[in-house]
Order: C-alpha cells, then structure tokens, then sequence
C-alpha cells in the first residue's frame, strides 16, 4: 500500500520516478532521510531479542527464572501464622459453656470463672511463648466473668425467693377447694 504524493511544493524523487514508472526520472538508491524518532526508555524490551540484556545466572543445579525471584530467597505473601495456644481455646469454650449453663436457674454460669481463670493462664503463656490466640483469651475471660456475675445475682435471686417463701405464713396457702 502506497500514500498518494503530496500537493505541490516538494516532490520526493524516489517516488515520484516509482510510481509513475517514468525511466527518466532518477530513482534514488538511497532511502529518504527521515527525522531522528525519539525512543521510550519505558518501552517493553523483548528478552529474547538480541543484545537483549541477559538476567545473571545463580550458581547450582538451577538457573533463575525472567520474573521470578532467584532460588534461595523467600517467596512472596504472609509469614505463616504463629501456633494457636490451646488453652485459650479452652478457656473461650468453657465460658460459653458456663454462659449456657445460665439457662439452669442460673446456676450453671459458676461453671464460667474457671473459663476466665485458664483466660488468664492463656494470656500469660502467649505474651510469653509468642503464640496465637489472644483473642480467644480475651473472648473467655468477658464472657467467663460476665456469666459468673449473673450467677451470682441468679443465685441471691433464688435465696431471697426461698427465704421469702418460707417466711409466708402457711394457713395462706390452704384453700380449702381443690
């Protein structure tokens, strides 16, 4: 595919003498100087090019990979998660059971101070090993001591109750019909 020539004013030899097939007119051998085309020093090379610039190679059994960190070095992402303590995962359980055992007249949620007990023991384990799990310790101790505090007030409730009840006088209670 050829562009027509330009309007009046200069005329290129090459093609004009090309183009109209005329042999008179001097073909050039040459090609038309051309203005210097600046280059993007941010262009994408091809690395298979050559005079490419070539990725040095590590010494051993393998050879680095275009795009890939050599061998040896640590991969990308996360460092793996430290270990998970274990007893504040006991702890987190055995207060939730203890908040569940509130449903037994109330009774049950004493079962929750020895979830904020080992809580506590948990904490201290994992500021002192470097472990997981603080959450979890954290999650035991609130809700351990939370639902032995309602069975403490569940409790007092229910003495009151007693003491109230046994206090009535009991000709109160008798009827007569059934």
């Amino acid at each position: 595919m050829t562009n027509p020539p330009p309007s009046g004013g200069w005329h290129d030899p090459a093609w004009s003498g090309q183009q109209s097939g005329d042999p008179t007119l001097p073909v050039s051998s040459q090609p038309a100087p051309t203005q210097p085309i600046a280059v993007n020093p941010y262009a994408p090379t091809d690395p298979y090019a050559p005079g490419a610039p070539q990725i040095p190679t590590q010494p051993g059994p393998y050879a680095a990979t275009p795009g890939y960190p050599p061998p040896g070095y640590p991969g990308y992402g996360y460092p793996p998660a430290p270990k998970q303590n274990g007893l504040a995962i006991a702890a987190m359980v055995v207060s939730i059971i203890g908040a569940l055992g509130l449903c037994a007249y109330g009774l049950g949620g004493y079962i929750g101070a020895i979830g904020a007990i080992l809580g506590h023991v948990s904490r201290k384990q994992i500021r002192e090993r470097g472990e997981g799990g603080e959450g979890f310790a954290t999650a035991g101790i609130i809700v351990g001591w939370v639902a032995t505090a309602l069975a403490v007030l569940a409790t007092i409730v229910i003495v009151i109750f007693i003491v109230w009840a046994a206090n009535q006088d009991p000709s109160s209670f008798e009827s007569g019909t059934y």
